[in-house]
């Protein structure tokens, strides 16, 4: 899959996985299902906006003009990160589904996984969900919105 290059912003991916985690970790401390529910709804729209992603405006106009966090743009393609936070929300809409419907350990469990993962990407650079993107693109499946065929940023 030969796409043009584009930049992204890895800042504002840490920025995204960062909040993630935090957020659904005291989600799960304080027992609180909306908040698991509300870090879903925000990765969606990061998904199908990119640009309106509400950890990314964070990064965008507040964190990054403040220089509290500088940008680190490096030449990738977007898509494959919009994919894994779409997984990642997917998964967090069934956790938040279950905790909604009194499954409290399905639903934590499947918060646990999307901030493991986040972590996982954060922390030590593999991302899961990019990985499963690439793995279907080499099978011959095009994991993409259409709107991403012009990259818009991750």
């Amino acid at each position: 899959m030969n796409t043009p290059a584009t930049t992204v912003d890895y800042s504002a991916l840490r920025v995204n996985q960062a909040s993630i985690i935090i957020l659904l970790a005291l989600a799960f401390v304080l027992n609180q299902p909306w908040l698991a529910a509300f870090v879903a709804v925000v990765m969606w729209v990061g998904t199908f906006l990119p640009q309106a992603g509400l950890f990314k405006l964070v990064y965008q106009h507040g964190l990054k003009p403040l220089r509290i966090v500088r940008p680190a743009p490096k030449a990738d393609d977007p898509r494959p990160h919009l994919f894994a936070q779409g997984v990642g929300a997917l998964v967090l809409t069934i956790s938040s589904i279950a905790l909604f419907a009194g499954l409290p350990l399905l639903g934590w469990a499947l918060a646990g996984v999307v901030a493991a993962l986040a972590a996982v990407n954060l922390f030590l650079g593999f991302c899961m969900g990019c990985f499963i993107y690439y793995q279907l693109a080499r099978r011959g499946i095009q994991a993409n919105l259409p709107w991403w065929q012009t990259p818009q940023g991750a």
